[in-house]
C-alpha cells in the first residue's frame, strides 16, 4: 500500500522523489549549518590572532556571503531535480542568475567598503574622513546596484542598448543641466581623497576666512570670525587658491619698533642681543633675527623676526603679547625711550 502511494506521480513528479528530495535538502542544511558552527567559528579565532585584517574580511565574507549562497544552491539543486513545466523551469534560471548578481553586487560593495576602512585606518581614523567616505560609499552603491540591474536586464533578454541609445539624447541634456553638480561631486571625491583641508581646519579664501564644519557632497560649510556661516560649492573650493593655517607647523612673526635718536650707540648695539634673549626665554618662539634696519623721520628702526610653534593664532598672540611686555619692562630699566611721531624746531636768533 505505502509503496503505490509512493509511486503516485504529483505535479509531474512522484512522491518517492518528494520524500528524497526533502531528506536531501534536510542533509545539505545541516552540513551547511555544521560548517557554520564549527569551521567559522575556528576561521574567527584563528583570525583574532593575526595582526592584520585580510583574514578578517574574508571570514566576513564566507559567514555573509558564502554561508547563505550555500543555501540556495542548495534548494536550486534540488529543485532543477524535479521534473518541472518549461515556464517553471525558465523562471528558475533566471532567479538563480539573479540571485548570483546580486551576491556578485553584495560582494563587490563588501570589498569597496573593506579597502576604505584600510584607507581609514591609514589616516588614524579620522571621524569627520569616516563620514564623507560613507557618502562615496552610497553613491559607489548606487552605481554597482544600477550596473547589476543593467546586466540583469541584458542577459534576461531585455535590449538595454536600445534603450540606453534612446535615452543618449535625453542623457546629453540632464548631463548639460547637471554638470554644475557632476563638477561638484568630483571636486568632492577631490576633497576627500586628497585632503587640502578638513573639517576643524582654519581657512583663507580670496577674502573670506573661517573654520570648516562641514563638507557635503554638493557645498562646504565655513564659519567665520564674524559668526556667519559662509557656504561655498565644492567646485569653487577646488578652482581657488587657498591657504590652510591648520597644516602650518609653526607661524613666522616679523615686527618692528622704534626707540629715539637720542639712545646711545653702546646701548643701540645691545639692542639685538637683548631682544634675542627676551625671545629665547619665551616658550614656543623660536628666534631667527633682530637688526637695526632703517632711520625713520622721528625713531632708529629694528626689524625682529621669529617663529612661533604651531598653527593656534591665539597662542601666537599670547607669545607675541609675552614678548612685548618683555621688551617693555627691559627698555624701562635701562632707560630706552620707543620712538613716537614728534617735531622738533630750532629757530635762529639771528
Amino acid at each position: 500500500m505505502n509503496g503505490i502511494i509512493l509511486e503516485q506521480v504529483f505535479l509531474g513528479n512522484k512522491i518517492s522523489d518528494y520524500l528524497i528530495s526533502a531528506v536531501a535538502l534536510l542533509a545539505s542544511f545541516m552540513v551547511i549549518n555544521i560548517f557554520k558552527r564549527h569551521f567559522i567559528k575556528r576561521l574567527k579565532k584563528i583570525a583574532e590572532r593575526t595582526t592584520t585584517t585580510v583574514d578578517d574580511f574574508l571570514v566576513k565574507v564566507i559567514e555573509k556571503l558564502a554561508v547563505p549562497f550555500l543555501y540556495l544552491v542548495a534548494v536550486y539543486t534540488i529543485v532543477k531535480n524535479f521534473a518541472l513545466y518549461p515556464y517553471v523551469e525558465r523562471g528558475m534560471n533566471y532567479l538563480g542568475f539573479a540571485v548570483v548578481i546580486v551576491f556578485v553586487a553584495r560582494f563587490v560593495i563588501m570589498l569597496v567598503g573593506y579597502g576604505f576602512k584600510i584607507y581609514l585606518a591609514k589616516n588614524s581614523n579620522d571621524v569627520t574622513l569616516e563620514h564623507s567616505l560613507q557618502g562615496v560609499l552610497i553613491v559607489i552603491k548606487v552605481l554597482v546596484w544600477g550596473g547589476a540591474i543593467i546586466f540583469s536586464l541584458d542577459n534576461l533578454g531585455f535590449k538595454i542598448s536600445a534603450i540606453i541609445a534612446g535615452l543618449g539624447i535625453g542623457g546629453v541634456a540632464v548631463a548639460l543641466a547637471a554638470q554644475t553638480i557632476l563638477k561638484d561631486l568630483f571636486s568632492y571625491f577631490s576633497i576627500i581623497f586628497d585632503q587640502p583641508f578638513k573639517v576643524g581646519d582654519f581657512i583663507i579664501v580670496g577674502d573670506y576666512m573661517g573654520t570648516i564644519e562641514y563638507i557635503g557632497i554638493k557645498t562646504t560649510r565655513i564659519r567665520s570670525l564674524g559668526g556667519e556661516m559662509l557656504v561655498f560649492s565644492n567646485s569653487d573650493l577646488t578652482d581657488s587658491r587657498l591657504r590652510n593655517y591648520k597644516l602650518m607647523e609653526k607661524r613666522r612673526v616679523v615686527f618692528k619698533l622704534g626707540v629715539v635718536y637720542q639712545v646711545p650707540t653702546k646701548q643701540l648695539k645691545e639692542l639685538p642681543k637683548i631682544i634675542e634673549g627676551i625671545i629665547k626665554n619665551t616658550k614656543d618662539a623660536v628666534f631667527d633675527r633682530a637688526h637695526f634696519c632703517a632711520y625713520g623721520d622721528f625713531s632708529l628702526i629694528f626689524e625682529v623676526v621669529y617663529y612661533v610653534v604651531g598653527s593656534d593664532y591665539n597662542k601666537y598672540m599670547d607669545v607675541q603679547q609675552e614678548i612685548n611686555f618683555s621688551i617693555k619692562e627691559e627698555f624701562e630699566k635701562r632707560g630706552i625711550e620707543f620712538a613716537y611721531p614728534t617735531q622738533t624746531l630750532y629757530v635762529n636768533k639771528n
